[in-house]
């Protein structure tokens, strides 16, 4: 539980993985699973979901950044989309512990191959220290 200390992981976000969240969350919204009606958009497929990139992260910190950690606050930015077929890199770096109160400040990306900014988040949780 150091500043400074980061993790990252990289994958490959498949139209199947829209799909499975979209069953999930219950949105199911075209631009994110309908890859006819998308090749119309000005964007010319699908979109991720921003709750899916959310997730992502989510799991990148609680299960190998601070394991058992639990989220108090979160902030996201969607500077710009991920489409099905990216391969993107999460990472979650530690910016701020506060040993007296339990608390650390996370700050965390997804970019996808190629340096586009698909996400950008702070995320306050809660520790045993």
């Amino acid at each position: 539980m150091t500043v400074g200390r980061a993790v990252s992981w990289q994958r490959v976000v498949r139209q199947v993985d829209f799909d499975r969240f979209a069953r999930l969350s219950g949105d199911d919204n075209p631009i994110h699973v309908d890859p006819v009606f998308c090749a119309g958009t000005r964007w010319g497929g699908t979109l991720c979901h921003g709750m899916m990139l959310y997730s992502l992260i989510s799991h990148l910190i609680r299960a190998r950044l601070l394991p058992g950690a639990i989220e108090l606050e979160q902030e996201l930015v969607f500077p710009g989309p991920v489409f099905a077929g990216d391969e993107v890199t999460v990472r979650a770096e530690i910016v701020r512990v506060d040993r007296t109160l339990g608390r650390v400040e996370v700050c965390s990306s997804i970019r996808r191959a190629g340096g586009g900014l698909g996400c950008e988040s702070r995320t306050l949780v809660s520790v045993d220290v």
